[in-house]
Formats: C-alpha cells, sequence, structure tokens
C-alpha cells in the first residue's frame, strides 16, 4: 500500500469526526422583547430591516410575521419571524443541505452556521428594535 493511501486511511476517520462536529441542536433562539409603545409597523420595520442587512429574502409578510429565506451556493433556509407589539419569535422551518436531521430521541439537528445566523438575526433585530424606539431610524418610509 502506497504511503498516501496509507495516510488517507489514517486521516479519514478525523475528517470524518470534525465534518460530524458541524451539526448543532437545533434550539429556537429566545423571543426579543419588544420596548414598550412601538406600534406593529415599526416592529414589522425592525425584523425586516435585520433580514434584508442579512442577506434574507422576505417571501411572505402578514399582519403577524414574515417568512424569510437565505439562499446560498449549495444551501437554502427558511424561518418565520412572528411578532405583535410585546415579542418577536424566530423559528425554523425548512432548509435544504444544511444538515438538518431529528434524532430517535426527537433532538432537532442542524448545521452550526444556522445557529449562528440566528443569533446574528436576533441581535440585528433587538438593535433595531432600539433606534426606532429612541428615534434613531424613522418608523415608516418617507413619501416618494
Amino acid at each position: 500500500m502506497s504511503r498516501s493511501r496509507l495516510l488517507l486511511l489514517l486521516l479519514l476517520p478525523l475528517l470524518l469526526l470534525t465534518m460530524a462536529f458541524r451539526q448543532v441542536p437545533l434550539v429556537d433562539v429566545p423571543p426579543i422583547n419588544v420596548p414598550s409603545g412601538m406600534s406593529a409597523v415599526q416592529v414589522s420595520k425592525a425584523v425586516k430591516g435585520a433580514l434584508l442587512g442579512r442577506g434574507w429574502t422576505v417571501t411572505a409578510e402578514q399582519a403577524d410575521g414574515i417568512d424569510s429565506t437565505l439562499v446560498g451556493n449549495d444551501y437554502t433556509a427558511k424561518i418565520h419571524v412572528a411578532f405583535d407589539t410585546t415579542q418577536i419569535k424566530i423559528s425554523y422551518v425548512d432548509s435544504t443541505n444544511l444538515k438538518y436531521e431529528v434524532k430517535k430521541n426527537g433532538q432537532r439537528m442542524i448545521h452550526t452556521n444556522y445557529m449562528g445566523w440566528m443569533q446574528y438575526l436576533s441581535q440585528d433585530i433587538s438593535r433595531n428594535l432600539q433606534l426606532i424606539s429612541a428615534g434613531g431610524l424613522p418608523s415608516v418610509a418617507p413619501a416618494a
């Protein structure tokens, strides 16, 4: 057996182990509290601004939520952001090529990048809420 094949056989288990650690439990991020006195329009603006700022596409809007999709070169992620004037909740809907699976014990697993995206999105929504609440961002788009 050649040295390169032997080296490959020795490194293959390490590579497989490393790939397995790219999957983590899918845990919805904690709900985001909305500052008091904000309107549904302001909350929607904060959510949409964060989604668009992170490269998500808004695919559907309802009075109480937004459906959004993130498309990469070889993956997609779909979420639903439910909101009212008291809190915002981000929920996983679907994905492709993000290693999503439900284990036998019921634990949902997904690629580690997805969980990072949700943390960043949650932080951006919180920041937008604070800016709008403080008057730093206009609550509605200016008339054209």
